[in-house]
């Protein structure tokens, strides 16, 4: 059977798209490529996530349909810039056996998640 292998994007309305792309460059270094991020295969350090939740878990609020989870490579040094640059950051960090986390909200009030591989 032909299967599907790989994420290929993930799609995010926003009220203005420009504005927020300037965001996520400006506080996590990501470099807009022609209407989108790229994630260069070879700068992955682990694998790519797609989990389905119930509409009622509270893991993130509600009334947001979808929560990005984006990798990086120092938890704390991200969390502590978006802190320094007056961002919404949960003040709880998570280690886990898959790695830690971290949460922030960005400009258009999205929770996104900041996932550190483990080593």
């Amino acid at each position: 059977m032909a299967k599907a292998i790989g994420l290929g994007g993930v799609f995010v309305r926003a009220r203005d798209p420009k504005a927020l792309y300037a965001w996520y460059e400006a506080h996590l270094g990501l470099k807009p490529n022609g209407g989108c991020f790229i994630f260069p295969a070879k700068e992955q350090q682990a694998y790519t996530v797609v989990s389905f939740f119930t509409r009622d878990d509270a893991y993130w609020p509600t009334q947001q349909p979808a929560m990005l989870n984006f990798q990086v490579d120092d938890l704390d040094a991200v969390l502590d810039a978006l802190i320094a640059a007056g961002i919404s950051v949960d003040a709880k960090r998570e280690d886990t056996e898959y790695g830690r986390f971290g949460w922030f909200n960005d400009p258009e009030g999205n929770r996104a998640e900041l996932w550190q591989p483990p080593a």
